[in-house]
């Protein structure tokens, strides 16, 4: 495994020296708890007030982890990638809106997203994505997935949600371009899952375009899996599957606790490893009906992928598999990877600064609550900074 992602050389060539002395300083702040909650706290009081912060934002923190506050600003950022054999999907990070013209914006956005993916599919965009949240509200997701009665209002508002599913799910099956459907909270999750398994027997007759996500720390999601698959069989359509780890683990935990539920989240971390790694065996096992693409940051998931489809015979380059990583992280594994000639892609969040915050500010939680997830960064960035040293010296 160290000999397939150890290479710092590759995994950072991207990187001019000032940018790898601004990551390694950037990771180093991130790994101290209390900076990232006094930074949090006055982010967020300086955005609030509209204070001119945004520059000094940009610069630092969204320069690391975003592509640019717009499609065609991060058309650079697409270019070098794609010149390393590391495709984008873009992401429209704006969160937490869920108002009828902020949603309408979104679903709009989307759609120009796919647009924009189509144009430059061969630029290093294979790739698209869209949240369930973005197209409508929380709470119908929630009312429905606890079978709850809609209001007649409400099910003009589901009726809504499903027309613009439809309607991205059907312009990128027009332009055969996948397109990923990030997954959420449990307590809405069962009518988005409904919903996007709807949008594969419509598109997904002669391929996978239309993906689901399977967030693995729930311990329901092979069970979930394994049932899809037989309705794909019994039902002539193919599955997609996005599989990460997940994003919501404390909310999940909270909750669970506070209305006195079990907890749809794995025990530990290891059996969420376990469980990922099974359902990544369990769809190689099942390739010619199910496509994979698969987020991790994780060296032995993304290793295990790759002996997998070897033990399967399939090519490093089957375009039914995908690696992936967030932008700004795990180069080492995006890079190696790539460099060996599988399918790698970078999530690339875009948007306005001040509206990209709140995923800035999870990004920046989550390598702290990640264990090792920073000091890894910080122990690659340092050896390659220590090889370029050397190399300059030589």
């Amino acid at each position: 495994m160290e000999n397939r992602f150890s290479d710092t050389k590759t995994a950072f060539e991207l990187k001019s020296q000032s940018e790898l002395n601004w990551a390694y300083w950037l990771f180093k702040l991130i790994g101290n708890n209390a900076l990232i909650n006094m930074g949090t706290a006055l982010t967020n009081f300086s955005l609030k007030l509209r204070l001119p912060v945004e520059g000094m934002i940009r610069s630092t923190v969204f320069n690391q982890f975003c592509g640019g506050v717009s499609e065609q600003d991060c058309l650079p950022v697409i270019q070098k990638m794609h010149n390393k054999g590391v495709g984008s999907v873009l992401d429209y990070s704006v969160e937490g809106k869920d108002d009828e013209a902020s949603l309408e914006a979104t679903f709009q956005k989307t759609m120009e997203t796919i647009d924009f993916g189509n144009q430059h599919r061969n630029d290093g965009i294979p790739i698209v994505v869209f949240k369930p949240t973005g197209f409508g509200r929380f709470a119908i997701f929630q009312k429905i997935t606890e079978g709850k009665s809609l209001t007649a209002d409400e099910e003009k508002e589901w009726e809504k949600i499903k027309q613009r599913f439809d309607a991205a799910c059907k312009k990128a099956y027009e332009y055969k371009l996948p397109i990923l459907v990030d997954a959420e909270e449990s307590w809405m999750q069962t009518a988005a899952d409904d919903l996007v398994e709807e949008m594969m027997r419509k598109y997904n007759k002669e391929e996978a375009i239309v993906y689901n996500t399977l967030q693995m720390y729930r311990h329901d999601r092979l069970p979930y899996l394994k049932g899809l698959y037989e309705r794909a069989v019994a039902d002539g359509f193919y599955i997609g599957v996005k599989v990460v780890r997940g994003a919501y683990m404390e909310k999940e935990n909270e909750r669970a606790a506070e209305q006195g539920y079990p907890t749809p989240i794995c025990a530990s971390k290891q059996a969420t490893d376990d469980n990922y790694n099974a359902v990544v065996t369990y769809i190689i096992e099942h390739i010619d009906r199910i496509a994979l693409f698969a987020g991790t940051h994780n060296e032995e998931s993304a290793a295990l992928i790759m002996d997998l489809m070897a033990k399967k015979g399939l090519a490093k380059d089957d375009k039914r598999v995908w690696i992936a990583q967030l932008y700004g992280m795990s180069d080492h594994i995006s890079f190696n990877a790539s460099k060996e000639g599988y399918n790698v892609a970078k999530y690339l969040p875009f948007g306005p600064v001040r509206e990209v915050m709140p995923y800035l500010i999870r990004r920046a939680e989550e390598n702290t609550s990640v264990a090792g997830q920073t000091g890894r960064e910080l122990t690659l960035l340092s050896a390659e900074k220590k090889r370029r040293k050397t190399e300059k010296n030589s």
